[in-house]
């Protein structure tokens, strides 16, 4: 049994990314012709046309668009698989990481990872960009290195990730708000105006589903863009802003919490990466790094908030 050319398939990974002969051949450093010859023998080996004429340009097959992620993930994984492994040297590394993350995680677990990161590496920098969506193309094209969220089904099948902890959602309100007073029911949480921090694809932890459950429902009165603001208006004003518990322990001083008097279910926060970053010694650290952070001062929190 004759073993296919296993080189096929970094080319069909550039020509299925590209959509175009002549752009793969100059990543490549092909010529013209020598990807088209490499284009027939894909045809021929796959026995699918791969890319076909539309118009001026090409476009991809059904069974091209099939392939097209677990090819990647294929050459990903074979990068990883052959990249040297080089000693790290923590106190002459020299670089900078981007993490995207929700605003709240930052502030609650970047002063720890900071610390930790000046002891150990004081030559590394740390850019943190903010989370407004649930794309993760910035890991795939190599702009962002470090994601935190929720995974779900709109994460990409190739992305790497590992649980860093638990969160359930929890009301928040201003220090001498009248639901600071007592016990919150569910119809005192319902009968005070609320704002919510909300984007596309964002779990509010079915909520309102809960409310209507038990024949209630919720005034919102106003809607944000990130916890943060949801907590200063909060802050400010008779709303209740609801948001993650764990996530947010950062941004809520001088305010009163309350456990949702509803059966609002947990969720877990991971960091996401890229797999041609699995064997990157330095970024193994960095996520190594970032667990660390989050998780003892997560479960500290937590044990004094349950006690």
């Amino acid at each position: 049994m004759a073993f296919p050319d296993l080189n096929l398939l970094h080319t069909l990974d550039v020509l299925l990314s590209e959509g175009s002969v002549a752009r793969a051949a100059r990543k490549l450093r092909l010529s013209s012709s020598a990807m088209s010859r490499a284009l027939a023998r894909l045809r021929s080996v796959t026995g699918d046309q791969l890319l076909v004429r539309a118009g001026r340009g090409l476009v991809p097959t059904p069974r091209a668009m099939e392939m097209r992620e677990k090819v990647r993930l294929l050459v990903e994984d074979a990068h990883v698989l052959l990249r040297p492994t080089d000693r790290l040297d923590l106190l002459a590394l020299k670089r900078t990481f981007t993490l995207r993350t929700s605003d709240g995680l930052t502030e609650t677990f970047g002063p720890s990872l900071i610390r930790r990161v000046r002891q150990e590496a004081p030559g590394v920098q740390l850019r943190f960009v903010r989370k407004l969506d649930k794309d993760s193309q910035g890991l795939r094209d190599g702009t962002v290195d470090l994601e935190t969220g929720v995974v779900d089904a709109s994460i990409g099948p190739e992305i790497r990730t590992q649980a860093l902890f638990a969160d359930h959602y929890i009301g928040a309100v201003r220090i001498d708000h009248p639901l600071a007073r007592a016990a919150v029911t569910s119809a005192d949480y319902a009968s005070w105006s609320h704002v919510i921090a909300w984007r596309q694809g964002l779990d509010l932890g079915q909520v309102d589903e809960f409310l209507r459950d038990v024949g209630l429902s919720r005034v919102i009165m106003t809607t944000v863009d990130g916890f943060s603001a949801a907590l200063a208006l909060a802050r400010g004003s008779d709303l209740i802003a609801t948001v993650p518990d764990r996530h947010t322990g950062g941004l809520r001083d001088g305010m009163h919490t309350f456990p949702i008097p509803l059966p609002v279910r947990e969720f877990t926060i991971s960091l996401l990466w890229h797999p041609r970053l699995d064997g990157d010694p330095a970024h193994r650290w960095l996520r190594e790094t970032v667990g660390d952070a989050c998780r003892p001062a997560a479960d500290e929190k937590w044990r004094l908030r349950t006690a």
